[in-house]
């Protein structure tokens, strides 16, 4: 499978929005879930984190200072860490239409 490199700077792009996005606004948290809400927030700081550094690391390229090793190292970390948190996006929403499906 192929891999667009602007696909995958737009895709990072979205998913650094959508953070910056959701962390402006405030949640209720309190008792189990807020262990997972900040799971989750973790998860989501880290990514965007990686996906910070793998920007930096490009820049470095661009200015002759970084191997190209590294930038594909760090593309394909941050490209990961995505894929990861859409998959739990997913999981989470399927689960919540599974509840929303039960009978009460």
């Amino acid at each position: 499978m192929s891999v667009s490199f602007s696909n995958a700077i737009n895709a990072y792009n979205s998913a650094a929005r959508s953070v910056r996005e959701g962390a402006a606004q405030p949640a209720e948290e309190a008792g189990q879930g807020s262990a997972f809400a900040s799971l989750v927030k973790d998860s989501l700081r880290e990514a965007r984190d990686l996906g910070a550094k793998s920007e930096e690391i490009q820049m470095q390229a661009v200015n002759g200072q970084a191997d190209m090793r590294d930038v594909v190292m760090a593309v394909a970390n941050a490209e990961m860490a995505l894929d990861t948190v859409v998959t739990i996006r997913d999981r989470v929403l399927s689960a919540y239409q599974e509840i929303l499906k039960m009978p009460i």
